[in-house]
């Protein structure tokens, strides 16, 4: 009996199951918020996938409940705002209910747990009965708040019922006494309770700030009891999630907490959101408290519902720390006065021309300053560093990455790095800058696969240490975040390629610059090819892939490879290459094969650009 089944209704008979309220909009006169005191039961739909409009409240267990009600049931309350679980916990016994821990773990399954006949055999004493669990599997939210991915696979586990004495003393109840560990729900169910938040730390030994999704309750916190705004403010002072950890720092001194007692944080009549923290803050001040400040309102700014423009930390007897506003936060941000107006750039006819796709229709393509946009040295691939004023290309033929300006007229040097590779195919991907201005580029030889990075674009280049390229891997290409602390790569090993988000760790000893991409985390492990991949925002990518059986299709995912119903962009057939603006006001740009170079304006649908165009890219 699958979750679906279940969420479809209110089993009044049987004495279990859930209430489903979809809100109003606060129009208490229509009675949509009255519960009606007559007629039948009547089907209510399950909740729609992540809609939050949707509140469920757990049904407590009814009298003489046989086994599978009390399992359905307690499945069904798992998905409720119920504070504490407490509806949860009484259909489990006194010591179920003293050491389950929700809060510890969520299992997050494609469709609600199925719920499979108890098996008698297996308990030939007949002192309980144990319930099969099955579904698919295809992600974890660990203690930390972290969204894990995995790539679907069967989830079985049990439930386990048992009888005992009821609280009178005059006879028995089943309840569960052996359980999974933490939550188990849907995926319709999780997004429905949960949200993606961005917390922010500071990149390793650096003075700008790194994204680190993590995902909050939409409500309040069953457990903690903390609004949305609190939870987030909580999670931030937690730390960093455990990968991301080696590579940012946190300003806040070790165990920095919220005052005790604290559940509700609301900006004041000001605009200004006070944090009260306790004694391990009350001895920072200056810019140490500036750059805790500047993690909070970075941190709260996915928050649409907190209209805060300045963050006061506040010690532990209520004195004033420091205060920050936005603009003074703007200083940490990992692209700093960026141009609103990005212009993607492309390739056409071997030449480096530039897009301006400011309004509601797109104007001549501009060719660029600079040896890349004569010609001469025709490309096949291009990356614009983050100022707009220099420009790395790949040739045609794939041996030689030049850099060069866009801004100026100049002899085109030297190439920076080639590769020896004897198919074009193997030679180097397309280049990639990060907000440090260091120049990215994988070269694809199968006789020696390297990463390189070429420190400020002209520099010598470095080797990154890779120990999973050895692994039979490929890299087919390559975008680095503009902070330079994680790196998107496009991976073939054997019949697949998928999109892997790696973690970029630097270490200086003397004049030696050790540079590492570890840790690779699958991004969008339900697809089972992926084409192209763009940034686009702080911890959002947008991916081109198609799914086993399915039609290319073009998305926005998570860089923790987390997604919803609506992150699916209208389809765009034979898609190559896709680039995303940092920020929303500008539209996407695609490479579609015979159509050439496409956009997609926000609120629009795909637009011919250039019939003639390729390769487009984003600075970065």
């Amino acid at each position: 009996m699958g979750a679906d089944a279940r969420a479809g209704r209110w089993v009044r008979e049987r004495g279990v199951g859930v209430v489903v309220l979809v809100a109003c909009g606060g129009l208490l006169a229509t009675g949509c918020a009255t519960m009606p005191d007559s007629g039948d039961v009547q089907p209510v739909k399950g909740a729609g996938q992540g809609d939050s409009q949707v509140r469920v409240y757990a049904v407590a267990p009814r009298e003489n409940a046989d086994p599978d009600e009390i399992v359905d049931g307690f499945l069904e309350a798992m998905t409720s705002d119920d504070p504490g679980f407490a509806t949860a916990r009484k259909y489990l016994t006194k010591q179920a209910a003293r050491t389950w821990k929700p809060e510890q773990s969520i299992t997050v399954l494609a469709t609600g747990p199925n719920r499979d006949q108890a098996d008698r055999n297996a308990d030939p004493d007949n002192q309980g009965r144990a319930y099969p669990l099955s579904g698919r599997k295809i992600a974890t939210v660990d203690a930390r708040h972290a969204y894990q991915p995995v790539s679907p696979a069967a989830y079985l586990q049990s439930i386990h019922v048992v009888q005992q004495p009821t609280a009178n003393g005059k006879g028995k109840e089943w309840r569960i006494d052996s359980l999974p560990p933490g939550l188990v729900l849907g995926e319709a169910d999780f997004l429905r309770n949960y949200r993606s938040v961005n917390k922010y730390y500071f990149a390793s030994g650096e003075d700008w700030v790194v994204a680190d999704p993590v995902y909050i309750r939409q409500r309040q916190d069953p457990v903690t009891r903390m609004d949305p705004v609190t939870q987030t403010v909580k999670a931030l002072l937690e730390g960093p999630t455990n990968w991301l950890k080696p590579a940012v720092d946190s300003s806040f001194p070790s165990g920095t907490e919220l005052r005790k007692g604290v559940t509700t944080l609301t900006p004041d009549d000001q605009s200004t959101l006070k944090v009260p923290l306790n004694a391990r803050a009350d001895l920072v001040g200056g810019q140490p408290c500036r750059r805790m400040a500047a993690q909070l309102l970075f941190t709260l700014r996915d928050l649409t519902s907190v209209n805060a423009e300045q963050v006061e930390l506040q010690g532990s007897r209520g004195q004033s720390l420091c205060r920050l506003g936005k603009g003074q936060a703007a200083e940490f941000a990992a692209v700093r006065g960026a141009d609103p107006d990005e212009n993607p750039y492309f390739v056409e006819h071997g030449k480096l021309m530039m897009l301006a796709v400011g309004g509601k229709e797109a104007n001549p393509p501009i060719e660029v300053a600079g040896p890349l946009g004569t010609g001469e040295t025709p490309l096949g691939s291009v990356a614009v560093d983050r100022g707009e004023t220099r420009a790395a290309g790949v040739a045609a033929m794939g041996r030689d990455l030049y850099v060069s300006s866009i801004t100026t007229e100049q002899e085109l040097s030297q190439p920076v790095l080639s590769s020896k590779a004897v198919k074009p195919a193997d030679r180097l991907s397309a280049p990639s800058w990060d907000g440090r201005g260091d120049l990215w580029v994988a070269d694809r030889n199968p006789a020696a696969p390297q990463l390189w990075m070429v420190p400020d674009g002209t520099g010598t280049p470095v080797k990154v240490r890779t120990p999973w390229l050895a692994d039979d891997a490929r890299i087919e290409s390559l975008r680095v975040s503009a902070d330079g602390v994680r790196i998107a790569l496009v991976v073939t090993r054997g019949e697949r390629t998928t999109l892997q988000i790696g973690r970029v760790q630097r270490q200086t000893t003397g004049e030696e610059s050790v540079v590492s991409v570890l840790d690779l985390q699958p991004a969008a492990p339900r697809m089972e090819s992926v084409t192209a991949v763009s940034w686009a925002g702080p911890s959002r990518l947008v991916v081109v892939g198609r799914e086993a059986g399915g039609v290319q299709q073009i998305r926005y995912l998570q860089t923790d490879g987390s997604t919803s119903a609506t992150s699916v962009l209208p389809g765009l057939n034979g898609v190559t290459s896709v680039a995303a603006p940092h920020g929303d006001s500008e539209p996407l740009v695609a490479d579609s094969g015979n159509d050439g170079i496409v956009r997609l304006a926000p609120g629009a649908n795909w637009q011919p650009v250039v019939k003639s165009g390729a390769s487009p890219v984003y600075p970065g």
